[in-house]
């Protein structure tokens, strides 16, 4: 495969790595020790890879929402995304 047509920087190769980790260590977790359904705040019955993606998809629209209504530096939005995954992991 020729992936000269994507441009790769470090934070992209980072930030995929990251993600790749994260579902490796879940896979890891479910493995360990299975999953039960329950519901939180979210009001519907949702396992451990469900509030994952749920917060994956809650992280993405944290930084699009940072982008289109702010012009202040993108990392900032980090840590709010970062307290959104813990609660929805935690508590959802």
């Amino acid at each position: 495969m020729n992936f000269e047509w994507m441009y790769w920087t470090v934070p992209t190769a980072i930030f995929f790595s990251t993600i790749f980790l994260m579902i490796l260590g879940m896979f890891v977790w479910e493995l360990a020790s299975p999953t039960i359904e329950r519901s939180g705040f979210l009001k519907i019955p949702t396992t451990r890879g469900t509030r994952f993606f749920v917060g994956l998809l809650g992280t993405a629209y944290i930084h699009l929402a940072w982008l289109g209504l702010t012009d202040l530096n993108l990392w900032l939005a980090m840590p709010i995304a970062i307290v959104w995954m813990f609660v929805v992991m935690r508590w959802g």
